[in-house]
């Protein structure tokens, strides 16, 4: 089960690194994989020119993926930086699950950028 909940956190992280404005965060050894939204096209990638701005899109994005209700993930701070943190815990996650929950999570920041315009 664990080495399972681990491929499916990389299966994640995976499926949202090439997304645009994203920053995985952590190396995805185990089931946690944090990860930073950035503005797609501010020029930023969620460093230290734009925390501010970075950190209150990464926390839109929380919100949005929350209130979508595919699958349910936290926000954290990391090194003084908001990021999303999923963590693959349950027996009965599925790669679907995994697919899904990452589709909703990039549907979500498009929202998010969208509306911000």
């Amino acid at each position: 089960m664990i080495e399972r909940c681990c491929a499916l956190a990389r299966r994640m992280a995976d499926g949202l690194r090439d997304a645009p404005g994203v920053t995985i965060l952590n190396d995805v050894v185990l089931n946690q994989v944090l990860v930073r939204f950035a503005l797609p096209g501010a020029g930023g990638d969620g460093g230290s020119d734009d925390v501010g701005a970075t950190d209150a899109f990464t926390r839109a994005v929380i919100a949005a993926v929350q209130a979508d209700g595919t699958c349910w993930l936290g926000g954290t701070t990391w090194h003084g930086m908001a990021a999303m943190r999923i963590s693959v815990s349950n027996w009965s996650t599925t790669e679907a699950d995994a697919d899904l929950s990452v589709a909703a999570i990039r549907r979500c920041a498009e929202s998010v950028a969208v509306a911000a315009g």
